[in-house]
């Protein structure tokens, strides 16, 4: 007899990246579920405007998952206006496509910071939370490109490995505990991250809808693995059970080696210019102090170089999925 989902109800939710995207379906999916929602994201505006509009007492607090004082910050804030954190999902994320090569150490590094740091401040700090009660979801958003590489998305699928990794090993050490973990694994989503992308063959781009609606499931029933749709999960277990030859030429029937290395640009434009402004903004923001010569001793004395923080715009969707 299978067992009856779990009730959401009251449920204190805190989800970044959730101005837009799957992070905004989430939130509404849970709503009707009857969850208290918090969603966090670098774009603040944005993130009280999403708030607003999706009503049910949800609140929009400013995020940037990259810092782990503004991440604790986010979280306190939580639990302050909606009662001690239930299910932390760490949802922001970016996804710059090309070839490996090209591809410039700050957007590497910009992509490490969000998807994975993030990640990991994320559950870090939601555990402390959940340890000592003893209870708590963990939901952390990875992608096929988890469990699988793809071509002109090496660092991006590097972090979705991580994160993978992270979440089974988070998954070990609290085993024995009421702490689930579930790792979301969706292939392409109609989001602006994947603007300009096409789906494999045989798969339909997912809508954020149908991420939701996989969350919701997972915190019901505690699901770990969470593919979306289901059948990517079956095409995966089956690719692990044969021979690399075999598995190869299943990838080139499906062409999934071909949906990040033909990006349409025009369609990517408005995302690909908010990628690069924040990974200029970062750049700039990491470079060591300038040194200018005394004039009195010719000696190098240190000089703040001045670090303009970057605008919200700048930086819009670019931690989000």
């Amino acid at each position: 007899m299978a067992k009856a989902p779990r009730s959401l109800v009251g449920q204190t939710v805190a989800i970044t990246g959730g101005a837009r995207g799957i992070g905004r379906a989430t939130a509404a999916a849970l709503i009707s579920q009857g969850a208290r929602i918090a969603i966090g994201d670098i774009d603040a505006s944005l993130a009280e405007h999403t708030a607003q509009e999706l009503g049910g007492g949800t609140i929009g607090l400013p995020l940037d998952v990259t810092n782990r004082d503004s991440f604790e910050t986010f979280l306190e804030e939580v639990e302050a206006r909606l009662g001690p954190l239930d299910v932390m999902i760490n949802n922001a994320g970016i996804m710059p496509v090309g070839p490996f090569v090209e591809e410039t150490d700050g957007t590497a590094q910009r992509l490490i910071d969000i998807n994975l740091h993030g990640v990991i401040f994320g559950s870090k700090l939601a555990l402390t939370r959940f340890l000592p009660r003893g209870r708590g979801h963990l939901v952390n958003i990875a992608s096929t490109a988890g469990k699988a590489g793809f071509p002109g998305g090496a660092t991006y699928c590097a972090t979705k490995h991580a994160v993978v990794g992270l979440s089974e090993a988070i998954r070990a050490e609290v085993r024995g505990t009421e702490i689930g973990v579930s790792i979301v694994m969706p292939v392409g989503v109609n989001t602006e991250l994947y603007s300009g992308l096409q789906a494999a063959r045989g798969f339909k781009t997912a809508e954020p809808e149908d991420v939701a609606d996989a969350i919701v499931e997972a915190l019901q029933t505690g699901r770990v693995d969470v593919f979306v749709p289901k059948s990517v999960g079956r095409v995966l277990r089956l690719t692990s059970l044969v021979g690399r030859r075999v598995s190869d030429a299943v990838t080139r029937v499906l062409k999934a080696d071909q949906v990040l290395t033909n990006p349409n640009h025009a369609a990517r434009a408005a995302y690909e210019q908010r990628l690069g402004s924040t990974v200029a903004a970062a750049e700039k923001s990491a470079r060591p102090p300038a040194t200018e010569a005394s004039p009195a001793t010719g000696s190098t004395l240190a000089t703040e170089a001045p670090q303009t923080p970057a605008e919200p715009s700048e930086e819009r969707e670019a931690q989000t999925v």
